[in-house]
């Protein structure tokens, strides 16, 4: 087996290799050389290339997504590592533990107007679980350092000093790597490699030293007077961000859905299923903030113990009534972090809420009360008027994406676009079988494709990606890899622009708009479906849909594309016109 020449360069693959991180997305340059050449030389690791590394660094975090480890994205220097920056934001804010590894230029070609180079260490301070800044080796160009940098070379000389930049170096890589492992957080390793790049050895250089991770121990001391509070209040909230599939236990889920006193909130990236779970938060919300009666309502709505877990939630009509109908308790279970959404905080459970719930629920009673009655009506009764409303209205975004739950096969992985595509998807229902998935972490539209491409690679059922035009085309270098699967599938709904700011505060029918807020556009998107060998079908009516859905699922031969062409200034109307309908 071939390894790089490079000490560091060996160090940074075997650390990896001993923590077992082994899917490797390489974007391509000279200065990663020697990274590149150990990952790919190493049949351990499952190495993909991906050009773009924006696109490559969401690609990765699809996988890290999916298998729930790190998955190491590898870039040259300069400009290159900050293309890497919107993902990792993403992998920070959702706790995906991505693993940037750059190569950089030596310390003393830093600013002196060498190619390809900027300051790269400590680049994403700000949004990283841990910035490994490694040191360059000695006894690699060692004449160069003589002529550059010989005051870097310690008095005992060179092999003290490799010993010394090796110990640091071991150091900086346990600490990284295991953060990535203990935390879900992304971290990021700056490498610095002096030429030659290219050359390699037949024999590793030497041992390196590894640390495992080690865990946290779990302190539930005071637990006792949680559930007192718990089991004396009428009026208990849970509500659910975004979740793993089949992370919570069902029996946890059951005891939650069958006590009158809770009521569960819950949205399509929560993938939580109990027939008495409430999972379109807005359509709850919405027509109390219409009611004549709104201020009763809200304080009737306003639980007494609010209970969150999972990642960020995308309503924001809940965050808005829970930042003014404050509970008096608010209690976020997480390993790791709570955010104080809701400027309520009282107790963060910092442990995996199986591991929470297990010890909770020992202690926890059912409790008589009308809280969850009394709602479970509304529920109904508004899953009624939205029927009616459906039936009446003409073809548009809402009926779209109505027709499209309706017809996602069981057991798809659905990856949706932010925006307006993960909002309509919160007013349906979907088959408890599909799992979905969607970035919102910083709720971003310049990953989603890359991110889907990413994920679809292993799991063992199909991937369907809904997007929006502006998310479709902003991303369309996802397609631009070896790695779309034959039966992967985009629904694209096409409104011609952003057709989300339609709908929030500030719209007007002014040119200025529709230019610098909505931008229109009006691209023919068969050229990228010819370029990256997808079927295009295109479908403008309720009719086409209905006719198009079922043999867009049942092809597998090849990617296909499903375009959905809906009416740019209607669908705002009717989508607002919904709430007020069933209010």
């Amino acid at each position: 087996m071939k390894y790089s020449s490079i000490p560091l360069a060996q160090a940074i693959v075997c650390h990896c290799k001993a923590k077992g991180i082994e899917n490797i997305v390489i974007s391509p340059g000279s200065r990663n050389a020697p990274l590149t050449i150990g990952f790919t030389e190493d049949p351990f690791f499952k190495c993909f290339s991906i050009v773009d590394e924006r696109s490559a660094a969401f690609f990765a975090l699809g996988i890290a997504q999916q298998l729930r480890q790190p998955v190491a994205v590898v870039c040259t220097s300069g400009s290159a590592l900050l293309n890497y920056y919107p993902a990792i934001a993403e992998a920070f804010y959702s706790d995906i533990p991505l693993v940037v590894i750059s190569a950089d230029r030596p310390s003393y070609k830093i600013d002196v107007g060498d190619g390809q180079t900027i300051r790269q260490d400590d680049v994403f301070h700000r949004h990283i679980g841990y910035s490994a800044n490694l040191k360059q080796d000695v006894v690699h160009a060692t004449d160069r350092i003589y002529r550059y940098a010989r005051e870097s070379i310690y008095a005992g000389g060179v092999e003290e000093t490799q010993q010394s930049i090796q110990a640091h170096n071991d150091a900086e890589l346990n600490r990284s790597l295991n953060t990535a492992l203990n935390t879900g957080l992304p971290v990021h390793i700056n490498a610095p490699f002096e030429e030659p790049l290219y050359d390699v050895v037949e024999e590793r250089n030497g041992m390196f030293e590894i640390a495992n991770a080690e865990s946290d121990t779990i302190d539930l001391t005071d637990i006792d007077r949680y559930t007192d509070l718990w089991n004396k209040a009428e009026r208990k909230m849970v509500l659910v961000g975004v979740n793993h599939p089949n992370a919570i236990e069902q029996r946890f889920l059951d005891f939650l859905g069958n006590d009158p006193s809770v009521v569960v909130l819950t949205e399509s990236t929560s993938n939580l299923h109990h027939s008495n779970f409430f999972p379109s938060i807005d359509s709850i919300v919405a027509p109390i903030e219409k009611s004549p009666r709104k201020e009763a309502l809200f304080n009737k709505l306003r639980p007494d113990i609010l209970l969150t877990f999972g990642g960020l939630i995308v309503s924001k009509k809940i965050k808005a009534f829970l930042r003014a109908y404050r509970p008096k308790e608010h209690w976020h279970v997480d390993e790791l972090k709570a955010y104080d959404t809701f400027f309520s905080l009282t107790r963060h459970f910092k442990l995996a809420p199986n591991r929470f719930f297990q010890t909770f629920f020992e202690q926890s009673k059912t409790k008589a009360s009308t809280y969850f009655p009394y709602w479970n009506s509304i529920r109904d009764d508004y899953r009624k008027r939205r029927e009616v409303y459906l039936k009446q209205i003409p073809f548009s975004d809402m009926l779209a994406f109505y027709h499209i739950c309706n017809h996602i096969p069981s057991a798809y992985q659905v990856q949706l676009a932010n925006s307006s595509t993960v909002r309509y998807m919160q007013l349906f229902d979907l088959d408890t079988s599909v799992k979905v998935f969607c970035n919102r972490g910083t709720s971003g539209i310049d990953g989603s494709t890359s991110t889907a491409v990413g994920a679809s690679h292993y799991h063992k059922d199909p991937t369907l990606l809904i997007t929006g035009d502006l998310s479709f085309l902003y991303d369309s270098n996802g397609l631009w890899n070896e790695y779309i699967r034959p039966d992967f599938k985009i629904i694209l709904i096409n409104n011609g622009g952003g057709g989300i700011f339609r709908i929030l505060p500030g719209k007007d029918d002014s040119e200025n708009f529709e230019r610098y807020f909505e931008t229109t556009q009006n691209y023919d998107v068969s050229h990228l479906c010819k370029m990256y060998g997808f079927t295009h079908l295109v479908a403008k009516s309720e009719k086409e849909v209905l006719s198009f859905l079922p043999g867009f699922f049942q092809q597998k031969t090849g990617p296909s594309l499903l375009e959905v062409i809906t009416p740019r200034i209607l669908n705002d109307k009717i989508l607002l016109g919904y709430f007020d309908f069933i209010s």
